[in-house]
């Protein structure tokens, strides 16, 4: 059932399971949901994401860079984006053997017999480096046309669109948000196969921690789940939520707080939260049954974020481009909506146990947007068409999401 509001009806954060009256063998442990993200066992902490706060920093670095045409070149962000030849400025960066590419389309729900289709959209971010280092670069002293990458004015800003008129480190970024945040989360951390895979059941039952860890391998999956939403550096581990719209987070984490923000949706960060918390407190009880529901609830709530955000910029660019005022403004925003269109293959409907929409359908959407010159040619009424197929397929209204 789709919600469009977003209560906070997730029952008392102690709670208590009852086991039967003629077998009390193995009582159902007591469920203890914590105010914040904390989890100890023997007075230490069980949480740890730290691979996921590195590849956070990695993409922070990257996307900073995306735009430094004096310094940077097509070879300095490819090994960014890969992690090869030392590319960081902090040398932790550079000594991990983890990267941004790794993770781009590698959910084991989606594209773990999917290798084509994930090589083609690791390819796709690829592309936007190739050509942000070559076309763009190349003419970022040109005045941008149809036809013609360059730079173009948005009030006192300098924005640099390709020849069709997007903003490649947009639609790198916001690409991003679904290919790496949302797909590691809800398709691969999140999902059966990966909290149950191999004895993950039976040492979590029987408090059997990884070696040299306090956690099991099955709170530890829960955890870098939690890692790709609540991960940057600026966002307080236990109590995200307190700097809501404040931290310096550009990707996923500070679009559930624009959403948030948004009377129509208040209250899906704190939903978001508390399913984090109930469903780690599940797998600390053994209730598995409990914990995939709330893992449920997670993928709903990103998936109608990316969304959301899709819908509220297509709607704002259309409506730019009717006015015709400030191109480099509309074409910012339109750019911004193209890389949250392009997060929409990695949604997951806990209905279907597919995106809410087909890879075919998305393919289709972001055809129509880059038709002919794209921006510099799409007519309000294409964006106005997807943004109304979008926002019916997750139950909410344009207008709703275009505040």
């Amino acid at each position: 059932m789709k919600r469009i509001l977003f209560g906070l009806a997730l029952g008392s954060l102690s709670l208590a399971s009852c086991s039967s009256d003629d077998d009390n063998i193995n009582p159902t442990p007591e469920l203890n949901v914590p105010s914040t993200y904390t989890f100890e066992r023997n007075s230490n902490s069980t949480v740890s994401y730290s691979g996921q706060t590195l590849r956070l920093r990695m993409t922070s670095e990257l996307l900073s860079s995306f735009n430094d045409f004096d310094n940077q070149t097509q070879e300095s962000l490819s090994n960014m984006f890969s992690n090869e030849n030392n590319p960081f400025s902090e040398a932790d960066l550079n000594e991990t053997s983890k990267s941004v590419k790794s993770k781009v389309a590698a959910s084991q729900l989606y594209f773990s017999t999917n290798t084509v289709e994930s090589n083609e959209l690791k390819a796709d971010f690829e592309s936007y480096i190739d050509q942000q280092m070559g076309e763009v670069k190349a003419n970022r002293n040109e005045l941008a046309a149809a036809g013609q990458a360059g730079q173009i004015a948005d009030g006192s800003k300098t924005r640099y669109v390709n020849a069709k008129g997007l903003e490649l480190d947009q639609a790198f970024a916001k690409g991003l948000i679904g290919a790496l945040l949302a797909d590691q989360m809800l398709n691969n951390y999140l999902s059966s196969a990966v909290l149950d895979e191999g004895d993950n059941v039976e040492n979590n039952n029987n408090n059997v921690t990884e070696e040299g860890a306090s956690y099991t391998t099955m709170e530890h999956k829960w955890d870098e789940a939690y890692g790709y939403l609540y991960g940057d550096p600026s966002i307080p581990a236990e109590d995200p939520n307190s700097v809501l719209n404040e931290s310096d987070d550009h990707l996923l984490f500070n679009y559930l707080g624009e959403v948030d923000a948004d009377s129509d949706f208040a209250g899906i960060a704190e939903e978001t939260f508390e399913a984090f918390k109930k469903g780690r407190a599940a797998i600390e009880a053994g209730d598995y049954e409990l914990r995939d529901e709330q893992a449920n609830i997670i993928r709903e709530n990103i998936s109608k974020v990316i969304a959301v955000r899709a819908v509220h910029y297509l709607a704002e660019g259309a409506a730019s481009l009717e006015e015709g005022n400030n191109m480099g403004s509309t074409f910012h925003e339109l750019s911004e909506g193209y890389g949250f269109v392009y997060s929409l293959r990695f949604t997951h409907n806990p209905e279907t146990g597919a995106p809410y929409l087909s890879a075919e359908t998305v393919k289709s959407f972001r055809e129509q947007m880059m038709n002919e010159n794209g921006f510099w040619s799409v007519s309000p009424e294409t964006l106005e068409g997807i943004a109304q197929e979008i926002a019916a397929e997750f139950g909410f209204s344009v207008e709703m999401a275009a505040e």
